[in-house]
């Protein structure tokens, strides 16, 4: 399963034990609020696992940019430079946006 998914998937059982919570408060069944609170707990936790295997993806994905916009700066490879460089920069996007 994607990190994409599993993020989705998280949010969508975060705002089910959100609800579920609320329905147990508004009714007094103390049991099924926090049933709710559980749930809503795991889904942020599965999202919040998610963006860490995205924050990796995208860690990777600079280390090896940059690796190679070195290797294109020593030998003297301007192409191999400038795709190293996106890479590196695609790679801190994705860290930026997954935080």
């Amino acid at each position: 399963m994607s990190n994409e998914s599993n993020r989705a998937e998280g949010a969508a059982e975060e705002l089910g034990g959100k609800i579920k919570g609320g329905i147990g408060k508004l009714i007094g069944n103390e049991q099924m609020e926090a049933e709710g609170k559980a749930k809503e707990l795991k889904g942020e936790a599965r999202q919040e696992a998610a963006k860490a295997g995205e924050r990796t993806k995208g860690a990777i994905e600079g280390a090896v940019g940059a690796i190679k916009n070195r290797v294109g700066a020593l030998i003297d490879n301007e192409q191999m430079q400038v795709e190293g460089k996106a890479t590196e920069l695609k790679g801190e996007a994705r860290k930026e946006a997954n935080k």
